[in-house]
């Protein structure tokens, strides 16, 4: 039963498989973006039935960056449609559940039309506490890490010293919370630089389906799987 299960406080997801399934489908790129965007809303609404505090996704790396400008123009049209239908709406998922989102990544590498579009939607959240959705967008962990020690440095240098502890580098990190379960789909056993810090003791669950064709099915098999582990951290 749904009630008996432990799900994950914090549960990260890597989207993968969207131009396989598109290409399976004689469809272009960008076509199977649309539909993994759609089944992304689909998805959240399964982690917020089940009161799933925090969700991080992995929606555009910083190596995908180096995608050609069509494919990347047609992500970022895809992206800045859901954003503002998200921000418009009055009664949509963000506001039934309560749900703040937060965009995590070297955004001044995005179009400045749609790191608007994030802002808007941000502030028009901001209120919310219960439920965190965390959009990681031109996102990797090399530069979470590498921007969190940078403002360690410049904190050791305005004060004189500080001591760097794990707890310190967490607390300047843009995701400051452990992940518990990772889903990751479309075959690939690996985190591709998501989360590296956060990921150190989460469970993962792969899964060879495309991301658009990731049913609810298969998501409550990874929440019940997560749910049957025993997590003992390496002890």
């Amino acid at each position: 039963m749904v009630n008996d299960l432990r799900v994950p406080e914090h549960l990260g997801i890597i989207i993968d498989g969207n131009r396989r399934w598109a290409k399976e489908k004689g469809m272009v790129a960008w076509q199977g973006h649309w539909e993994g965007v759609k089944n992304l809303e689909k998805i959240l609404e399964y982690c917020l039935e089940l009161k799933i505090r925090e969700v991080s996704v992995y929606t555009l790396s910083t190596e995908n960056l180096k995608r050609s400008k069509r494919e990347l123009d047609e992500l970022f049209k895809i992206f800045y449609h859901y954003l503002d239908k998200w921000e418009k709406e009055e009664n949509g998922f963000l506001e039934k559940y309560q749900v703040k989102v937060r965009f995590i990544g070297d955004l001044n590498k995005l179009p400045p039309k749609l790191v608007k579009a994030m802002g808007r939607l941000m502030q028009k959240t901001a209120k919310y506490q219960k439920r965190f959705l965390n959009l990681l967008i031109a996102y990797g962990s090399y530069f979470e890490i590498t921007h969190a020690m940078k403002k360690i440095a410049e904190k050791i240098i305005k004060l004189g010293k500080v001591e760097i502890t794990p707890k310190i580098i967490e607390k300047h990190l843009m995701v400051t919370t452990p992940l518990n379960l990772v889903i990751r789909t479309g075959g690939h056993n690996r985190l591709s630089n998501f989360l590296l810090w956060q990921a150190s003791y989460a469970e993962i669950f792969t899964t060879e389906t495309l991301w658009p064709a990731f049913s609810k099915r298969e998501f409550m098999k990874a929440i019940k799987w997560y749910s049957s582990v025993k997590r003992n951290f390496g002890a």
